[in-house]
């Protein structure tokens, strides 16, 4: 009882400390796992481990193979949670490059570094193809850290996030594979096997996985479902559907869990946003305690294994020279730049698929005596803790010096995806701006997306906004809901990723009458709040567009714009279409010619606005 507490609570505290020190959480993690199980050996009066996870006849947490499949079904979740994030209009520029990185860069990564382990170890080829086939994933709880903390180009951050989710149940296919060959390669059906193997795992996998995520959908769209049961049903339903296509195809049911995960992720699944937040909350608690038991597993003389140099130019020739070539010859004609090239190279940590997976088979081999089996799980948890660490603390400097760093993100970040809001960001996309609307109101958000705008539901009052790596080219914020209360919040809780200067709401009403602003804020319009943006947007739904000549002809025009009461002005865009909010407090703007006014309200005429300037001569 006290091991399996310890081993919440600490996993817990290692998940804070790598929020609070923005690493991945397998840093810490792994380093506890270490502490409490194989150099715990070296503190202990009897050279017993404080947490041992296998029961050895005296002490165990599980007994037999129950490690093997709590590992299996935790990871299934995982990659479960991991589905769900990815969306296909994501993959729509970069997606050749996705695809020839899962499958030639894994080919790369498989023979490169199976042919490397098996002259620097002297293994035999089955064992170190299975390690090759084991690190050939990245992994999303990996990544997505070093994406958080690294405002990346779009691009470029779109590569890593699909490759480390999609690799994974790749590799794990991979090393299925190999170690069927492994169990069969003293019998001459060998081929065979491994052809049949695959084609019922692809089979399976992705029929399981698309069939049963539209009878999901089925079920909540006809509300067959209490919404009290949604969380621990959709785990129950994730865990059976793992398990009965595995049932058919041995370790069919990762493939399976990605691709309904995928599948709910992209079409119109009530309460998607519930399920996301569970599984990713779940997917915490269950990478807190994977971790630190694998990690426990291990024992003092695995490492006596890896102590040498060759373990070093393993590492060095993964990083230095099999990635870098998996890297450019995938995405040779993506029309990215050399530089971006570079760092996808440099960034491939992985993760708990490959640390999960080598612990499944490698403890399985040793157990049936397979010669070399006891190097495969020391040294995929040297690649793994190599890259996170290397790649945690060198992805921003690198970034920076390659160019890949966003130094000055255009992307604009929308609270409210009302009418109001939906008018001005297509205006915004119109003028080549990224715009992504976020509102928690489900209704609103399929009207922007049915209006070809990029909108999401998301709870203000989360951490979503200041965490999501969706968000990682946002320079710009417009809280556009009627409430203060939740446009003030917003404002707040991405204030780590934006200038103040770059973050505007609305005034409110009560601001309006009592005529006291809030001086940390800037105003979209300093006289007109929600409502009377949204009555003047729903007579004229457009917004329109004055030329400029000069600074006092924006002084006249601005003027006879606000006087007017049907008619707000917004924006000024310079000439070379930079956008300019024109109530921001202490913002100089120098009118040239090409610039224009940009307003919302009732059109003028060209004669009003001539007998305006008439009258001023």
């Amino acid at each position: 009882m006290v091991e399996l507490a310890g081993i919440i609570i600490m996993g817990i505290i290692a998940q804070w400390v790598a929020w609070k020190f923005k690493l991945p959480a397998i840093l810490p993690l792994i380093l506890v796992g270490l502490l409490v199980g194989p150099v715990s050996t070296l503190i202990t009066e009897n050279g017993a481990k404080w947490i041992e996870p296998v029961w050895n006849g005296k002490k165990g947490l599980f007994a037999g193979e129950s490690l093997f499949y709590f590992v299996s079904l935790a990871i299934s979740i995982i990659l479960f949670e991991g589905g769900l994030t990815l969306k296909k209009k994501e993959v729509l520029n970069v997606g050749p490059s996705i695809l020839r990185l899962i499958t030639v860069g894994a080919v790369v990564t498989f023979f490169g570094a199976g042919i490397t382990v098996h002259y620097l170890f002297h293994l035999s080829w089955s064992i170190s193809f299975l390690f090759s086939s084991l690190i050939i994933v990245t992994g999303p709880t990996v990544i997505t850290p070093i994406l958080r903390n690294v405002r990346l180009k779009r691009d470029v951050s779109a590569i890593l996030k699909w490759e480390g989710i999609l690799i994974d149940p790749i590799g794990a296919l991979v090393a299925v594979l190999v170690f069927e060959f492994i169990s069969v390669e003293h019998t001459s059906h060998f081929t065979q096997t491994a052809i049949i193997e695959f084609g019922k795992i692809v089979l399976f996998g992705s029929t399981f996985g698309f069939t049963f995520a539209h009878a999901f959908n089925f079920i909540l769209k006809n509300k067959m479902l209490p919404k009290y049961l949604l969380n621990v049903f959709t785990l129950a339903y994730v865990l059976g559907v793992f398990v009965l296509s595995d049932s058919f195809a041995h370790e069919s049911g990762l493939l399976s869990v990605v691709v309904m995960g995928m599948v709910l992720g992209n079409i119109d699944v009530p309460y998607l946003k519930e399920i996301i937040d569970f599984k990713e909350s779940l997917s915490v608690l269950l990478i807190s305690i994977l971790f630190i038991l694998l990690s426990a597993n291990m024992n003092l003389k695995d490492f006596d294994l890896i102590n040498n140099w060759q373990t070093i130019a393993l590492f060095a020739i993964i990083i230095l020279v099999i990635r870098p070539i998996g890297v450019f010859l995938s995405i040779r004609n993506s029309g990215l730049k050399f530089t971006e090239k570079a760092f996808i190279s440099w960034v491939g940590p992985r993760g708990i698929v490959a640390a999960g997976i080598a612990s499944l088979f490698g403890l399985k081999l040793v157990a049936n005596g397979e010669p070399g089996a006891e190097y495969i799980t020391p040294l995929v948890f040297v690649i793994v803790l190599g890259t996170v660490l290397l790649n945690a603390t060198t992805a921003r400097l690198l970034a920076r010096i390659l160019g890949v760093y966003i130094r000055s993100s255009e992307g604009i970040l929308i609270v409210g995806a009302s009418e109001v809001a939906r008018i001005i960001a297509k205006y915004l996309e119109e003028k080549n701006r990224h715009v992504v609307l976020i509102d928690n109101n489900e209704d609103k958000i399929k009207l922007a997306q049915e209006e070809g705008l990029s909108a999401e539901v998301v709870d203000v009052f989360s951490d979503d906004i200041a965490n999501n790596i969706e968000y990682t080219d946002i320079g710009y914020m417009l809280a556009l809901t009627g409430s203060k209360k939740v446009n003030v919040h917003a404002i707040t809780n991405f204030s780590k990723r934006i200038e103040k200067s770059a973050a505007f709401r609305f005034v409110s009403e009560t601001e309006l009458k009592e005529g006291e602003r809030d001086e940390d804020s800037n105003f979209l319009s300093l006289q007109d709040d929600f409502i009377k943006f949204s009555e003047l947007l729903r007579d004229y739904p457009q917004i329109n567009e004055m030329k400029l000549n000069s600074q006092e002809d924006f002084v006249e025009k601005n003027q006879l714009l606000t006087e007017k009461s049907d008619t707000i002005p917004l924006f000024i865009a310079d000439s070379k279409g930079e956008l300019y909010v024109i109530a921001a407090a202490n913002q100089r703007i120098t009118i040239g010619k090409d610039c224009k006014l940009i307003y919302i309200g009732k059109p003028l005429s060209k004669s009003q606005v001539v007998i305006k300037e008439e009258s001023n001569k």
